[in-house]
């Protein structure tokens, strides 16, 4: 029997899974006992409101962290080799994307089992969707550096980029300062540089304006503890 690795998204927040999750996601998990996931106890939930009468108990987890070494990695495929099929669950969004998932599929890869995504929300692709900049050429740099000084010469690179290339940029903060990076930007990047804010996405707050940075100015929505991601396009 054929063994499946199955990249299986889940919620962006806490959004009923019907909207955003086809019900063929719960049909092919509901075949798993193996996972492979960022943290076991959101994981646990999440299967557990996916399928009510899932019995968590008798499933195997193993964490994938930035402490998992690459041969820990390799040694949880293992189930695969024995044909048992195996999931991999982020902690938000899809697997794989900005998320330490890439290297156990990298592995998988390798070894030649095959690697099957499903389908489900990312917030990258629905904040180009959304924002009205260019979907034929957009990058994510995932987090900006920390230090001041280093983030604005960031923000500026990724806005003559942006210019040069006609290309759309992507990044993101962790929630606590998200307030301080959209400041950042307003006082970093040209008047004329449009910024898409998008936050909350799929959820019952969710934000998603662009205006250009000079219409920005005085009208910045509070975005302290909001998974948040920013979008430049001139």
């Amino acid at each position: 029997m054929q063994a499946f690795l199955f990249l299986i998204p889940v919620t962006l927040g806490d959004t009923e899974h019907s909207r955003v999750l086809p019900k063929y996601n719960r049909e092919i998990i509901s075949g798993i006992r193996h996972f492979i996931v960022e943290n076991i106890r959101t994981a646990r939930r999440f299967l557990k409101k996916a399928i009510p009468s899932l019995v968590i108990d008798e499933l195997t987890f193993y964490e994938l962290n930035k402490h998992t070494t690459a041969e820990q990695a390799a040694g949880y495929l293992h189930p695969l080799s024995q044909g048992e099929s195996m999931g991999i669950i982020s902690e938000a969004g899809c697997p794989a994307i900005a998320d330490p998932g890439a290297d156990v599929v990298a592995i998988a890869q390798q070894k030649g089992y095959t690697v099957i995504p499903l389908v489900g929300p990312s917030s990258i692709l629905l904040a180009v969707m959304a924002s009205g900049f260019n979907g034929q050429s957009f990058a994510f740099h995932g987090y900006l550096p920390i230090e001041s000084a280093e983030r604005t010469a960031m923000i500026r690179k990724l806005e003559s980029r942006m210019y040069a290339e006609n290309q759309t940029q992507l990044f993101i903060e962790t929630p606590y300062r998200n307030n301080k990076l959209a400041e950042e930007l307003l006082r970093t990047c040209r008047p004329g540089t449009r910024l898409c804010i998008a936050a909350d996405i799929t959820c019952e707050n969710e934000y998603i304006k662009t205006r250009t940075v000079r219409e920005w100015k005085g009208k910045l929505p509070d975005l302290n503890k909001r998974p948040a991601i920013f979008l430049i396009y001139k």
